[in-house]
């Protein structure tokens, strides 16, 4: 059994889960963090592993938004770009204020959950 986290390893763990995808989505791979911090941390810290999972799932349906926005642009023959393009610049500002939301909620103690996430992890 690995050794339980301090209050304050938890909330910069927690914080790493979320604010940390800022920085793997320049190589568009912004699950990448939650991914790794959820597999390191996951048995140490209940509070850590829900934050690593919700922001994982967060990050997942946002890959899975984005190629449904792909395939609509392609079946439309592009004429989907003018509904995509809207949203997907909507999108990218409500995920980073959602982000920035969930790291404060993180760094408070408390608990946070992303809106319109599909949870394929628990």
């Amino acid at each position: 059994m690995s050794t339980p986290l301090s209050g304050s390893e938890e909330r910069t763990w927690a914080m790493v889960a979320h604010i940390g995808v800022l920085i793997a989505a320049w190589l568009a791979m912004g699950f990448l963090c939650p991914l790794i911090v959820w597999l390191v941390f996951r048995d140490r810290s209940d509070f850590v592993r829900r934050h690593a999972v919700e922001s994982l799932n967060f990050q997942i349906s946002l890959l899975i938004y984005s190629a449904l926005s792909a395939v609509l642009i392609f079946i439309t023959f592009g004429l989907g770009v003018l509904i995509v393009v809207p949203l997907v610049v909507i999108g990218a500002i409500a995920a980073l204020v959602v982000i920035i939301l969930a790291t404060v909620a993180a760094s408070s103690g408390n608990d946070y959950r992303y809106p319109l996430t599909i949870r394929f992890i628990r």
